[in-house]
């Protein structure tokens, strides 16, 4: 990623010391504040790159300053202000990138992340045991890709890894599915309180996260104030919500007379049968027959199918091109059936780049109800309440954003000329991979 800058003010902020740097800020214009947040993020990829590479150099050729040390890693880490840990990250990177010079090449170009590079290092050096050896340069083209431009996310990249992990499974069960690994640590801790640390298999997961959901969302004081707390501080008091209820219903297992609700979709031809792995690289456009989890993201057909056996099935048709159908199209609130059709369209906020869940969306009607929009698949979407806003939101000066249906029955969104001058249509990557655009 190549970012110039143009002006002599910007570059003399990029360049210079951040003693004081605020008040040269002040004195730029919103445009140049914003060329020099991008520029400073470029330098710091670039940075990254070259601080990864003399690490590396020093542990291949150490002298008896490294040596004092257990690993360059601690050494750089008691000769900078970071940490051990992120001292022996940026070490371990620099060795693994030895052996994958095509990931070596993006990083060191500033167009892959520190953190990116480590995901997709570890994902060839540890590859899904059902993958033969022929499919790994694909797959890494793969995740390459995903991983590149601005438009890259961590949560994107993951869905990515999670794809790729689906398509070659093996009969064994992946790491993120694997329940015999999780691990929950209770401590008390000198001060009275109670430290928790743990980590679980992505069902439990789902589960977990959609019971905290709803206990966890903002809540407004009586007079409007809008919520105070921190998104951990609503998790912890969701968290003790549960625990309260938990122990308040004397008979546990069961809700409301059924069993917990967890959401996965899956197609039924899919569920019936999984075809086999292919050996090439996926099509950008395929829908994989993997089962797909509203908080935790891809699922392995084999445990959908374990699931299935003992659940509560929704039906949601779906058309060629796997486009929910429509239902109750004269009435102007979302029924529970066209929601979960929506979900399982949108998976969650359908703005772009917006990785909000499900549980967080509100339903939108693209052409107003109160103007004739009907209540159909072809007139909805979700959005989360934030991006919810900024659609209804009057022009000003951020332009008006448009959403429009696209041939693929999914909707695409059109910016304002003041964001993108082509105003070409994009819509959500956050949960799938690389989309065309116009």
């Amino acid at each position: 990623m190549t970012t110039v800058c143009d002006s002599t003010l910007v570059g003399d902020v990029v360049a210079g010391s951040a003693a004081g740097v605020r008040g040269r800020l002040w004195r730029l214009r919103p445009a140049e504040v914003r060329d020099v947040a991008v520029c400073v993020s470029a330098e710091i990829l670039r940075l990254e790159a070259i601080r990864v590479a003399a690490v590396d150099a020093l542990a291949l050729n150490p002298d008896e300053q490294v040596l004092c040390y257990r690993g360059v890693g601690r050494w750089l880490a008691a000769n900078t202000m970071l940490q051990n840990a992120a001292g022996n990250k940026i070490a371990a990177l620099g060795a693994a990138l030895r052996g994958f010079p095509d990931i070596a090449a993006q990083f060191e170009a500033g167009d892959l992340s520190l953190d990116h590079a480590a995901m997709i290092v570890a994902f060839c050096e540890s590859p899904p045991k059902g993958m033969p050896d022929r499919a790994l340069p694909s797959c890494m083209k793969t995740l390459l890709a995903a991983a590149s431009g601005v438009e890259a996310t961590t949560i994107k990249l993951r869905y990515a890894i999670a794809v790729l992990e689906r398509i070659f499974e093996s009969d064994e069960i992946p790491p993120g599915e694997d329940d015999d690994l999780n691990v929950l640590r209770i401590s008390p801790t000198l001060n009275g309180r109670v430290a928790i640390k743990g980590d679980f298999d992505a069902l439990t997961g789902e589960m977990l996260l959609s019971a905290l959901s709803g206990l966890s969302m903002p809540k407004p004081a009586a007079d409007g104030t809008p919520d105070q707390r921190s998104a951990a501080k609503r998790t912890a008091d969701a968290f003790t919500e549960l625990i309260r209820r938990y122990l308040d219903n004397a008979v546990t297992g069961v809700d409301g007379g059924q069993r917990p609700h967890v959401n996965v979709h899956i197609t039924a031809k899919d569920l019936a049968e999984h075809r086999e792995c292919a050996a090439t690289r996926p099509s950008r456009d395929a829908e994989l027959d993997v089962g797909y989890m509203p908080w935790m993201g891809p699922l392995s057909a084999s445990l959908t199918r374990m699931l299935a056996c003992d659940c509560m099935l929704s039906t949601v048709l779906m058309d060629g091109k796997g486009a929910p159908l429509d239902a109750t199209p004269h009435k102007r609130l979302v029924t529970p059936e066209q929601r979960t059709a929506l979900i399982a369209r949108d998976k969650g906020c359908a703005f772009p780049n917006c990785d909000a869940v499900p549980a967080w969306c509100d339903a939108h009607h693209i052409e107003p109800w109160s103007t004739g929009g009907l209540t159909v698949m072809d007139n909805l979407t979700l959005l989360c309440r934030s991006h919810h806003r900024l659609i209804h939101s009057t022009s000003g000066f951020r332009g008006i954003w448009e959403i429009k249906m696209g041939d693929d029955h999914k909707p695409w969104f059109i910016p304002p000329v003041a964001i993108d001058p082509k105003q070409r249509r994009r819509r959500s990557t956050t949960r799938q991979g690389p989309v065309h655009r116009d």
